[in-house]
């Protein structure tokens, strides 16, 4: 027997060293992998899904579940995942990028979220002996670096074309980006307001460089370089700081967990990854549900962080040593913990793109945060027009009870 599966970037070629494993235990069975880079793989998902053409696994960015259940393209996956006993062994905030309407319709395959990279030395030589925990210490700790430092060192590099980073100040502020249902934006919320707010004001005092002041050509040499301290980045930097930063810095820099904006709030982070999703309509279904098993399964996630560095989804595959006796990936162990996801609708990452786009506006001062929130609010409150119409008329998939009804 044949089974299709689709894998993107270098996790299509990566997985293929597993299914030796998976063909001892399921003789007779053929794994085809394709391998789709993931610059075109959300548009080939959905124009295989028009043709017809989708395999029996696919791997989605979390964010492409609920577009993928929107269109029908994968199975529900509760039933299954209860039978076999795993659910609690998923890291809550990453299982939930993928419980629509409260139904599962992916199984995390690996997890992603973002820490804080550091340089110990500097912040050492600041005074500073600890990573901070919150945002008021986190401020004291920025301006301590900052003190002397020779012209053109910051404290913190914050790229402004990744909306993940003012979205994570708004989440640890108890921000709802979406309201009534995710029907319309809500950006002017006082808790976004908060959060966005201290993002602004880490380019206003000084602490972070943007366009015009200052160009960071190379993060990795310029971290070397000392020409910032803090960096806000993901677990696939963990390999690329080992490999690219001189050795003479081995020991000089860490991670820890995001601080928090005070002591009676968590310093949550953004949940992401990839997940495994179950094509609707493939006549291969249990043996597609026993590959998805494999691939999640303590002891093949811990072989493929070995290959590829990407971070287990159950827990229990953080017990090995590989992973508990490192701490740089402890911090992010320790962050898994308090992660939040981003609204579950098939419109997200355009509004994610508006975030970025309003966000950079209001830090080079072209508008200010008052008229970038309103604009936010407003191109939102356009990009959900459809769901809005949609939610009035009949139930649609990535809804919200609204009134006690679907609407």
């Amino acid at each position: 027997m044949q089974l299709q599966f689709w894998a993107m970037g270098s996790e299509g070629e990566l997985v293929q060293r597993l299914l030796p494993e998976f063909v001892r235990r399921n003789p007779g069975v053929v794994v085809r992998v394709q391998q789709i880079p993931w610059s075109a793989a959300h548009e080939k998902l959905l124009t295989a899904y028009v043709a017809g053409t989708l395999p029996d696994v696919v791997q989605a960015g979390n964010t492409w579940i609920p577009e993928l259940v929107a269109i029908g393209a994968i199975e529900p996956l509760d039933e299954r995942l209860d039978t076999e006993g795993s659910r609690a062994d998923f890291f809550p905030g990453i299982l939930e990028t993928n419980v629509i309407d409260d139904t599962v319709y992916g199984i995390p395959w690996y997890v992603d979220t973002r820490v804080l990279f550091y340089r110990k030395d500097l912040l050492t030589a600041a005074g500073v002996l600890q990573p901070p925990t919150t945002w008021a210490g986190w401020l004291d700790s920025m301006a301590r670096v900052s003190h002397g430092s020779p012209s053109g060192r910051y404290a913190i590099f914050l790229p402004l074309n990744e909306w993940q980073l003012p979205a994570i100040f708004a989440l640890q502020a108890g921000a709802e980006f979406l309201r009534d249902g995710d029907r319309y934006g809500n950006f002017r919320s006082a808790e976004f307001r908060r959060g966005f707010a201290f993002f602004i004001d880490l380019f206003r005092r000084g602490f972070a460089p943007f366009s015009g002041e200052a160009q960071i050509a190379n993060v990795y040499q310029d971290f070397a370089a000392g020409f910032f301290t803090y960096y806000i980045s993901g677990p696939w930097n963990l390999g690329e700081f080992r490999r690219r930063l001189p050795e003479s810095l081995d020991q000089a820099w860490a991670t820890a967990p995001l601080p928090a904006m005070d002591d009676l709030h968590d310093g949550v982070s953004t949940a992401g990854g990839a997940s495994l999703a179950l094509v609707r309509g493939t006549t291969r279904t249990d043996l597609a549900w026993k590959w998805i098993r494999f691939l999640t399964e303590p002891e093949q996630q811990v072989a493929f962080y070995a290959l590829s560095g990407d971070l287990p989804s159950r827990r229990s595959a953080w017990d090995d040593p590989i992973l508990r006796n490192d701490p740089r990936v402890g911090a992010f162990h320790r962050q898994l913990d308090h992660v939040r996801s981003t609204p579950r609708i098939p419109e997200w990452e355009r509004i994610a793109a508006l975030m970025t786009r309003y966000a950079e506006a209001a830090v080079r001062g072209e508008m200010s945060q008052e008229e970038a929130l309103a604009a936010l609010d407003s191109d939102t409150d356009a990009v959900l027009e459809k769901r809005r119409w949609l939610l009035d008329h009949r139930s649609v998939p990535g809804s919200r009870t609204v009134s006690g009804e679907n609407r």
